[in-house]
């Protein structure tokens, strides 16, 4: 009987975690602080390659990351659609000082950079091609 609820539990308790993770995943989320906090700033050397004139879109990846390559295809396809933003996509495991300063725990990971290069949007795992375009015309003026 104590096998059946200990199973039980621990289904009921994966399921649950599996349905937030699913939820949150790939959202753009708004950078969390208080208004008079600085925001994390990459700048050009931090990354090798120069800032969107608009918006950058930084993409930390891995080697054998699946969501990685689709979202590789959806930020590049963004970029060609909108004037002024690129994309720059960095290996994690290269570059882990600028992987533990930004707190990035998996790929694949999502920054949108504004002109300046200030963080001001963060996804988790794959985000959606709309998700991405509605983050931009927020950080676009």
């Amino acid at each position: 009987m104590i096998g059946a609820l200990v199973a039980a539990a621990v289904l009921i308790t994966a399921t649950a975690f599996a349905l937030v993770r699913r939820r949150r995943d790939g959202v753009l989320r708004a950078r969390r602080g208080k208004d008079d906090e600085v925001a994390e700033t990459v700048r050009p050397d931090d990354m090798g390659a120069e800032l969107g004139e608009k918006a950058t879109l930084l993409q930390f990846s891995s080697a054998f990351c699946a969501p990685c390559r689709a979202t590789r295809r959806v930020l590049g396809e963004v970029t060609e659609m909108v004037d002024g933003v690129a994309h720059v996509e960095l290996d994690a495991e290269a570059n882990l000082d600028l992987v533990r300063r930004l707190n990035i725990v998996r790929t694949p990971t999502v920054l949108v950079l504004d002109g300046a290069g200030r963080v001001v949007r963060r996804a988790t795992g794959a985000p959606r091609k709309p998700d991405v375009i509605a983050a931009l015309g927020e950080v676009i003026p």
